[in-house]
């Protein structure tokens, strides 16, 4: 088993958070986004007027992507980093989205929100930058609403180097040299899917809410439990 090696939690130079905006995430972003609706459908009201809060933002690639599918909801946009979140005020006015995304620099380790204010948590690929992963999840639920969606995706560390070293090439082939250096370490950090699992049931959560999601991804999808 490869062992994890952590990587800077916070992304925040002007190469770094530049390198993330330009590579290639709208195929990986889309699909989020496609799955996430799927699973708020499923037997829950519309979007319409849900508040949900993206930890780990990034350059808020995927809050943008969400808002253009006209839901009705509304975001806040939240990350650590300086530089990610300058690109993010770009990427939003961009996209004409400001009116139902929000930005907001906090800690994913000390949310400054209330216990109980969101409907919904989404965040793709914060887990791996965190050398304590449970303690940014037990965050995430605790801004939730009981009964409310959490749905988080990261990356999922591979077995062995050769692995790691095939899904760069594959997946990274075409980007910069430093992009590919970022995705490797990021691999190396990432959780396992076991790993996973026992850090949703140590917080309180049920371990059917983990599966792998691709070749490189797990997904965490799951409700609230009431308090």
């Amino acid at each position: 088993m490869l062992p994890r090696t952590l990587e800077p939690e916070v992304m925040d130079s002007v190469e770094e958070a530049s390198d993330y905006d330009r590579m290639d995430h709208s195929g990986v972003n889309r699909a989020f986004v496609d799955e996430f609706l799927v699973a708020w459908n499923q037997g829950r009201d519309s979007l319409v007027d849900a508040h949900l809060i993206d930890v780990g933002t990034g350059t808020a690639q995927i809050p943008v992507e969400l808002a253009r599918r006209d839901t009705g909801c509304r975001v806040v946009a939240v990350d650590l980093a300086d530089e990610m979140l300058k690109l993010a005020r770009r990427n939003i006015s961009e996209a004409r989205v400001g009116q139902v995304v929000e930005v907001e620099r906090a800690d994913a380790k000390s949310l400054p929100h209330a216990d109980g204010q969101f409907d919904g948590v989404i965040s793709n690929s914060i887990i791996h930058h965190v050398a304590e992963p449970a303690v940014v999840f037990r965050q995430m639920l605790r801004v939730l609403k009981p009964g409310g969606m959490l749905f988080v995706r990261d990356l999922m560390r591979p077995d062995d180097a050769a692995t790691v070293d095939r899904l760069v090439g594959t997946y990274a082939g075409t980007e910069s040299a430093h992009a590919q250096k970022l995705f490797h370490q990021s691999l190396h950090a990432a959780l396992t899917l076991s790993e996973t699992q026992q850090m949703v049931v140590g917080c309180g959560g049920d371990a059917g809410w983990v599966h792998a999601s691709s070749d490189r991804h797990w997904t965490i999808c799951g409700h609230c439990p009431n308090r």
